[in-house]
């Protein structure tokens, strides 16, 4: 029964006609158009718990069990919680169905039966409301068309109304108000079906965005709220059916949801069938990166909870309700009373594991400190506050802990790609993880020389038909970038000596006592890898220095590169003096725009007899009087030199090179371990050069940076090298994980993935390029900035040299470190190569997050250069 009204004070119930008061009301600010859709404002608290209520099908009681842990948190004679939020994101069947409204009510009568002495301010508030739902609330008391004359309402934005309902009241006979039950809808329509149908039918549509920045304004209620390790507040969001059910927009709520990374609780099935489908939502959210922390169901008498603790291996406690009453005059006074010792129990093993998530977030970065030995990385220049704590990763954006005001999980753009690998949106990310699922399910692994099985196959035929369209018959699996380096050189060696007869001149008992000297061709400033092979066909630099390559010889001939860059507002070309390019006129060394440097016509300007000239004095001084030494393979990164310092090689230099080695029978091999799958905004960087391989080495961006996998492409000529009578006439090379099903799961879903109009919103599919995707004017005016000296945007990949004195230039440079954290702030996670700093998106990055950074990232340098100017100052 209802409690008596002496009992219960109502000091409002009525709905608000203006949106405007209801923000005021809870501190929920409109967002911008443009925070819709930047992921990075989706931030979360840390001061208190918040757990996601799923359940495996609808109609299992999720509204239950909120109310239940509802009851256990601030019902108690001496409740550990004083404030409940409730959060329902999406309600159908309204006004007549409100799980908020269940909770709202049903608190509100166990507090008068449990503590009527104590009071409780308790509130349910529906924010976003279809017409035809708010018109059933309210009756036929008012029409559309008599609230829009009044001025005061009913202004549609994507078909709800501009107000929502709200009902305040204050439970039991104390003075002061000693606990708080806040209830909130989100979006609520009439009919009672699923969100996605009642969205369409009723015109009232949500986009996801929308909806998430919306949640994230939710959750921040009760923040500041001070307690013992911030249990003084539990949020509760409860979802709408099933794990996998459509929200709003169809996006299935699991992957809708996902950008918060709530822990969870699952409501289970007790039923005939029951296990099956609590199992089916369980590995739907562990596949999505949930953490579900127990699991509820009621109990049907069947025992469900036996066979789901032992497939959980209990690493998952199951708990069990008591049956629900089937009478619907049933108040359920008695049937929580019954549940209150499970309640309490789910709630004390949620308050454990997330003090218990709490302390592990707060002991990671000593702890990585004390064990990790880091990858490039000086130690002694990473102090434990500069340490970043990922909590996960969804598409993008890390979710990166931060310590500040009780500590917060909040989204940061991955601007580094996770050195240049990453690439998936949130869509393709779930999709790879379910895919390789399957595939280690189907294959584990299995080894591949003379075996052939289906991942394997299809990726190979999708890099022959893509990247190697033209010109690459096989495709050789490896499993990083520096071993298909490696390979690729094998390769090259092997093709160079056949087509120059060289081997009949080699020992043939494989003994080491060999006068031919075989060398590369590369060019200063590039990086080929850390394996040793790899670093000896690079030129002196940073990586190859004594402290770090005892071994190197540098076994090359290094040629100086023009260099191409935007200054001042204006692509130009930095010509090496060695080239004696001082006749070279103005209009071949600037552009206008970047597409001007691509452009076919240059191979008639005067740079190509100059770069011609260059290459031919410096291959043949190279080889000097020694009669068995040989250039025997050319390797370059195409267009873009990555580690040496996001460097824009003149890509008619790089044509014109290939075509001085094609002439003097030097295989070429082509480096596009960073450039490849649509990196530099095409699939392939051959397509800017204009010209092709013979080799080509491909890895990082190919299975969507979710695992290692490498592949090197080569000619039918290159392959045909290698065949013999013999076996020590094959390319003996290989690993032990070559071709693994799970990589090239990933790269065939990956490789696709990005070359579909579909699924890919920046590919122009007549043209076979990316959209661009770093705002033209705002390089420009960049490209100004007295602290940038030269900037360069091409493909997903823009960067900038800051302009410092000669002294502190360099890959050893830590000039950026101050510009870096304040980015880092922003929520914008970089990482230098020296003075250069790079932004480095996915081929699916909307170029609207490109602008924002841009703009974040213009702003900071004025704050860089106006740091500058102070410290010259003070010295």
């Amino acid at each position: 029964m209802f409690p008596h009204p002496s009992l219960l004070y109502t000091p409002s119930r009525h709905f608000l006609r203006r949106r405007h008061h209801h923000y005021r009301h809870h501190h929920l600010l409109p967002a911008s158009p443009l925070l819709h859709r930047f992921l990075s404002t989706l931030s979360h608290t840390l001061s208190h718990p918040i757990y996601t209520i799923w359940a495996a099908n609808t109609g299992l009681g999720k509204t239950l069990v909120s109310a239940g842990l509802a009851a256990s948190s601030i019902l108690s004679s001496s409740p550990s919680l004083s404030k409940l939020v409730y959060i329902k994101p999406l309600q159908t069947g309204f006004p007549l169905d409100s799980d908020s409204g269940f909770v709202y009510d049903k608190i509100s009568q166990l507090f008068l039966q449990r503590n009527p002495q104590a009071t409780l301010l308790a509130s349910d508030h529906t924010l976003n409301v279809s017409i035809p739902a708010a018109k059933l609330k309210i009756g036929n008391s008012f029409s559309v068309g008599e609230l829009e004359e009044t001025g005061e309402g009913w202004s549609s934005k994507n078909g709800f109304e501009d107000f929502g309902f709200y009902e305040e009241k204050k439970v039991g006979a104390g003075e002061e108000v000693g606990s708080e039950l806040i209830c909130k809808t989100m979006y609520a329509w009439k009919e009672a079906i699923s969100p996605h149908l009642a969205s369409e039918r009723e015109g009232a549509i949500v986009e996801d965005s929308d909806l998430l920045v919306l949640l994230k304004r939710c959750l921040e209620i009760g923040v500041g709220i001070k307690g013992n390790g911030g249990s003084s507040v539990l949020c509760l969001v409860e979802t709408a059916g099933g794990v996998a059910s459509p929200g709003s927009s169809g996006s299935l709520q699991c992957d809708l949801y996902r950008p918060f990374r709530l822990p969870s609780i699952l409501v289970g099935d007790g039923r005939l069938g029951g296990i099956s489908g609590t199992i089916s939502a369980y590995e739907s959210l562990i596949i999505r990166g949930y953490d579900v922390v127990a699991i509820v169901l009621e109990d049907h008498g069947l025992e469900n909870e036996v066979p789901l603790s032992s497939y959980l291996r209990n690493r998952v406690p199951v708990l069990v309700l008591p049956s629900i009453p089937k009478d619907p005059l049933d108040n359920l006074m008695e049937w929580f009373d019954e549940s209150q010792s499970v309640f309490d129990s789910l709630k004390g093993i949620m308050l454990s594991s997330f003090q218990k998530r709490i302390d592990r977030l707060h002991e990671m970065p000593k702890k990585a400190q004390e064990i990790f030995w880091w990858p490039f990385t000086q130690h002694k220049l990473v102090p434990e506050e500069k340490v970043t704590v990922i909590d996960s990763r969804c598409a993008e954006y890390f979710a990166v802990h931060k310590v500040k005001d009780h500590g917060c999980i909040t989204q940061m753009f991955d601007a580094c790609a996770s050195w240049w690998t990453q690439g998936p949106d949130a869509a393709l990310q779930t999709k790879l993880a379910r895919d390789m699922g399957y595939t280690a399910a189907r294959f584990g692994h299995v080894m591949f020389p003379e075996n052939v099985y289906e991942p394997a196959l299809e990726c190979a035929e999708l890099l022959l038909e893509g990247v190697g369209k033209g010109w690459a018959s096989r495709a050789y699996f490896s499993d990083n970038g520096s071993t298909a380096v490696e390979i690729a050189l094998k390769m090259a060696f092997r093709k160079f000596l056949v087509d120059n007869k060289l081997l009949l001149d080699l020992p043939q008992d494989n003994t080491i006592d060999s006068s031919i000297e075989l060398k590369v061709v590369a060019l200063v400033g590039s990086y080929h890898g850390d394996t040793l092979g790899a670093m000896d066909a690079q030129a002196p630099s940073s990586y190859t220095g004594f402290h770090q390559q005892p071994w190197y010889t540098g076994r090359g001939i290094f040629l100086e590169p023009p260099i191409v860059s935007m200054c001042d507002g204006v692509w130009k070309i930095t010509i090496p003096g060695k080239m004696n390019a001082e006749d070279v006129i103005l209009e071949e060394r600037s552009f206008s725009s970047r597409d001007e440097v691509f452009n076919k016509s240059r191979d008639d300007s005067s740079l190509v007899s100059i770069y011609s000239s260059y290459i031919s004095q410096e291959l043949l001084l190279s080889s000097g009087s020694r009669k068995f030494s040989h250039a025997a393979a050319l390797i370059i990164e195409p267009v873009i030199q990555g580690a040496g310092g996001m460097l824009m090689v003149d890509p008619l230099f790089q044509r014109t090179l290939v075509k001085e080695c094609r002439n003097r029978k030097i295989p070429v091999i082509f480096d596009e371990v960073l450039t490849g799958f649509w990196r530099l905004g095409v699939e392939s960087a051959a397509e800017l050069l204009l010209c092709q391989p013979d080799i080509a080495c491909f890895a990082k961006l190919m299975t969507g940076g979710m695992i290692p996998l490498a592949a090197t492409l080569a000619t039918n000529a290159v392959f045909q090298s290698f065949v013999g009578d013999s076996k020590l006439k094959a390319l003996l090379h290989g690993h032990s994980y070559s071709a693994h099903a799970l990589g090239c799961a990933a790269a065939c879903n990956s490789i696709k993935w990005f070359k579909d109009s579909e699924t890919n919103p920046n590919l122009i599919p007549e043209q076979n390029l990316l959209r661009e995707l770093w705002d033209t004017q705002l390089v420009q005016k960049i490209s100004f900035h007295p602290a940038v000296q030269r900037t360069i945007s091409l493909g997903t990949l823009f960067a900038v040299e800051l302009t410092v004195d000669d002294y502190d230039a360099g890959y050893a440079s830590l000039c950026a470190t101050s510009l870096l954290l304040k980015l880092r702030e922003d929520g914008i996670f970089m990482r230098p190569l020296g003075n250069v700093i790079y932004m480095m998106c996915g081929p699916c990055t909307s170029p609207e997050v490109c602008l924002r950074m841009l703009e974040t990232l213009y702003t900071r340098l004025d704050e860089f250069k106006h740091e500058k100017i102070q410290k010259a100052n003070e010295i």
